[in-house]
C-alpha cells in the first residue's frame, strides 16, 4: 500500500507539471496525438520492419527528413549512435541530423534546433530517459517535437526513447533503472496519460506497471519487449516486430498480451478483433 501511495503522489506531481508544456495537444483522444504517428520500440535490435515503418511514415526514402536525438545514450556530446547510420542508409546523409544538446538553454536556442522545423521524423535512441527530460522537457525543442506530429510526421524511439514518449516518466531516476518512480517523473507526453516500459520479458518486467495503474486508473501502462514496437495512429495502435506487448489498464483485471499483427483500441482499452 505504501508503494502505491508513493506512486500516486508522484503521478499527481507529474500531471500538475504537465500543464506547463509549451504546446498542449487538444483532447480529441485520451492518449494519442491528434495528428501524426508514434512508433514506440521496446529496445534490443530494431529490425528492418520497424525502420521501414518509420521511414515510410516520415515521407519515404525520397522525402523524409530525420532528426536523431542521442542524449539518452551518453552524456558526451560527441556520442554518435548507430541509429544515425541506419537512417542515413535509408535517406542519405544530407537528410539526417544528429541532435545532442547540452542543456535547456541550448534546447531553447532557435539556431541549434532549426532542423526540427523541417523534420518529418524524429528518432530517440536508447540509454537513460532522464537525460532526454533534463535537456528537452518544456523547451522550444519540445514544442517543435509536437509540431512534427501536428504536420503529420512521426516520432519514434527505442528503450529510453520509448519511455520518454509517455506522459509519466517510468524508471526515470538518475541513480538507476530499477527505481520505478524516481527523481524525474515527467515524460515528453506524446502518448498522453501513459507510462511506458521496455525490455519487459528479457528483464522480467511484465508485472511492474500493475501498481501504477491501480494508483492512477486514468493512465494506461504499456510494456514492450525487445525488437517489438507499437505504431500509434489515431485512437488505436498495431503491434509489429518479434515479441510481445503488455497493456495494463484499470478496465482489465490482468494485463493483455499482444503480438505482431494485433491491434488495440486506446480509447476503449480493449483488443480490436
Amino acid at each position: 500500500m505504501k508503494r502505491i501511495i508513493t506512486i500516486a503522489l508522484a503521478i499527481a506531481l507529474a500531471v500538475s507539471a504537465s500543464a506547463q508544456l509549451p504546446t498542449q495537444p487538444s483532447a480529441q483522444w485520451r492518449h494519442s496525438p491528434d495528428k501524426g504517428s508514434l512508433i514506440i520500440i521496446g529496445g534490443g535490435k530494431v529490425g528492418d520492419e520497424i525502420w521501414d515503418e518509420f521511414i515510410e511514415r516520415a515521407g519515404g526514402r525520397e522525402k523524409a527528413k530525420i532528426v536523431v536525438v542521442t542524449n539518452a545514450s551518453a552524456d558526451v556530446v560527441e556520442y554518435y549512435s548507430p541509429a544515425i547510420e541506419k537512417a542515413i542508409s535509408y535517406v542519405g546523409k544530407n537528410r539526417v541530423t544528429r541532435l545532442h544538446l547540452k542543456d535547456i538553454n541550448e534546447a531553447n536556442n532557435d539556431k541549434l534546433i532549426k532542423a526540427l522545423k523541417e523534420a518529418t521524423g524524429v528518432y530517440f535512441t536508447g540509454g537513460r530517459q532522464w537525460r532526454i527530460a533534463e535537456v528537452y522537457l518544456n523547451t522550444k525543442a519540445h514544442q517543435l517535437f509536437n509540431e512534427v506530429l501536428a504536420r503529420g510526421g512521426v516520432i519514434a524511439g527505442s528503450s529510453a526513447g520509448a519511455s520518454i514518449q509517455g506522459s509519466f516518466l517510468w524508471r526515470g531516476d538518475t541513480s538507476g533503472a530499477d527505481i520505478l518512480v524516481g527523481d524525474h517523473t515527467q515524460g515528453l507526453g506524446f502518448l498522453k496519460n501513459s507510462a511506458i516500459d521496455q525490455h519487459i520479458l528479457v528483464r522480467n518486467r511484465q508485472h511492474d506497471l500493475a501498481d501504477f495503474i491501480k494508483a492512477a486508473p486514468a493512465f494506461i501502462g504499456i510494456g514492450l519487449d525487445e525488437s517489438t514496437a507499437i505504431v500509434v495512429e489515431g485512437p488505436s495502435f498495431k503491434v509489429i516486430g518479434k515479441s510481445y506487448v503488455a497493456v495494463h489498464s484499470a478496465d482489465q483485471e490482468k494485463f493483455i498480451f499482444l503480438r505482431a499483427g494485433d491491434k488495440y483500441d486506446l480509447e476503449n482499452h480493449c483488443r480490436i478483433k
